[in-house]
């Protein structure tokens, strides 16, 4: 009989990260659009938080910055294309990757998405195979980078300590 170890999370593969710790924001002023996406998103297993529009979305990462942004385009009050240029310009949020989602799908729109700094583009209809993927693809990277700022701030501590001693 072999004995099975279970793998730690530092040696698992990428694609089996574990997203229980990790959070998305669902944007989107229709509530058809919105059930489906957090429906789809459910697979993941990460905690979901919605917001109706723009500024609802804003208020939102400002009291609980998720990991992820699943942000509509087109919305009152505040377009996603606002939204995401705000989000991105502050220090705090600048981070925060988006992924844009909406029914349009000329270049230009997708230039106007990036020139606002989302880091990804879906049009809609959405297929879950696709949102899934790119968003578990999306999410590790940002796991991962707070897995990093957390090890460098704990070696500068570390560090401090022994030349004070």
């Amino acid at each position: 009989m072999t004995d099975v170890q279970t793998p730690s999370p530092e040696t698992l593969p990428l694609q089996d990260a574990d997203l229980s710790s990790a959070s998305v924001l669902v944007v989107d002023d229709n509530e058809q659009n919105l059930e489906l996406l957090v429906a789809y998103l459910e697979d993941l297993g990460c905690r979901i938080a919605t917001a109706a529009d723009g500024i609802e979305a804003v208020s939102a990462v400002e009291s609980n910055a998720p990991d992820l942004i699943l942000l509509d385009v087109m919305m009152p009050r505040m377009s996603g294309f606002q939204v995401c240029s705000k989000l991105k310009s502050d220090p705090a949020t600048r981070e925060i990757p988006i992924i844009m989602v909406t029914a349009l799908n000329e270049v230009s729109d997708i230039e106007r998405a990036v020139e606002s700094g989302a880091d990804d583009f879906l049009t809609k209809p959405v297929h879950k195979i696709e949102l899934i993927t790119r968003v578990r693809s999306l999410m590790r990277v940002r796991l991962l980078r707070l897995q990093l700022e957390s090890t460098l701030a704990e070696m500068r501590r570390l560090q401090k300590g022994e030349n004070e001693n």
